[in-house]
């Protein structure tokens, strides 16, 4: 496995549809102050914001911990216990320099080595085409995180799509909608930057959560969605094509022998958003385990390079 991405939960096989999902939201589950106060954090995001003007600060929702009920209970099979959090603190926390001293301290001080962390949760997906591809970005070079690597269809759920304001409170924020939340914002996700209709799209299924080592174990929710369209090229609309089955999260990092598949003509477009390009990658390509590379982030590294393709995908 890359080293930059480390396993934090990995769902049952074929993964868990929204119904079987369920969050629970608490200031108990927000970050501690930092040690000696916020006021580093005030400092970065100023000095950020010289640098990057167009940098904004929004609300994001916090994953303090989650837990898979056992097999065969009833109910929902995963909770969630998820604080709120900024992207202004997740700059001045998991970016900042001392975010490895903070670890330290966070787990001789609270037995949590990411309780000074703003950790906030992100989604990706893995999007595959009905012909075996799945797609790929060039994040842009101004974003403030991992500008100009190679990525996959991803980004926040937002606390402001279901409360209005900077300053969201835990109690307005039902755990039913967030989760609704958490799976409608990467279908959103996909229609902004790969700019694919949202009826093109199949439900998502959270495959599992991973962290990023290289932002200090920032988590993201990871996704299957398969595009129902039978063509890779955006002009094309929907179509009949059969829909493959969803790989089992169980395959992710295997070795197991891809389908044959047509070698494609590496195709660009605009994306609506700021991460400008995007290409088609062959799904036979992805599949490959290799040392790190522009996989990883399918299943959490948002940080690769593009440097050939990794463990992340695997099925």
């Amino acid at each position: 496995m890359d080293p930059e991405v480390s396993l934090l939960l990995q769902c049952p096989p074929g993964g868990l549809p929204e119904e079987q999902v369920r969050a629970e939201l608490s200031p108990a589950y927000d970050r501690r102050p930092l040690p000696g106060g916020d006021k580093a954090i005030t400092a970065i995001w100023e000095s950020r914001l010289q640098a990057q003007p167009w940098l904004f600060d929004a609300p994001k929702f916090r994953l303090h911990s989650a837990t898979l009920v056992p097999t065969g209970s009833p109910g929902p099979q995963l909770l969630l216990h998820l604080g709120l959090t900024s992207y202004r603190d997740f700059l001045g926390t998991n970016w900042a320099s001392s975010a490895a001293w903070l670890r330290q301290q966070g787990a001789t001080d609270w037995g949590d080595k990411q309780a000074y962390l703003a950790d906030p949760l992100g989604v990706g997906a893995a999007l595959a085409t009905a012909d075996g591809f799945l797609v790929f970005l060039r994040r842009s070079g101004q974003v403030a995180e991992a500008p100009g690597l190679v990525d996959v269809p991803g980004g926040h759920p937002e606390p402001k799509a279901l409360c209005p304001g900077d300053s969201p409170l835990h109690k307005d924020l039902p755990g039913e909608l967030v989760v609704h939340e958490l799976f409608s914002s990467v279908l959103q996700e996909i229609c902004d930057e790969v700019n694919l209709p949202l009826l093109t799209l199949s439900r998502p299924l959270l495959l599992g959560i991973a962290r990023n080592e290289t932002s200090a174990g920032r988590a993201s929710a990871e996704f299957y969605v398969q595009r129902c369209g039978g063509c890779r090229r955006l002009k094309c609309g929907p179509s009949s094509a059969h829909r493959p089955k969803a790989p089992s999260s169980s395959t992710v990092g295997s070795r197991e022998t891809p389908p044959e598949l047509p070698s494609p003509q590496p195709c660009h477009h605009r994306s609506k958003d700021n991460k400008g390009l995007y290409s088609w990658i062959p799904l036979t390509s992805a599949v490959s385990v290799g040392q790190g590379g522009a996989a990883g982030r399918a299943l959490g590294g948002r940080q690769r390079q593009a440097k050939g393709l990794g463990w992340g995908v695997g099925w």
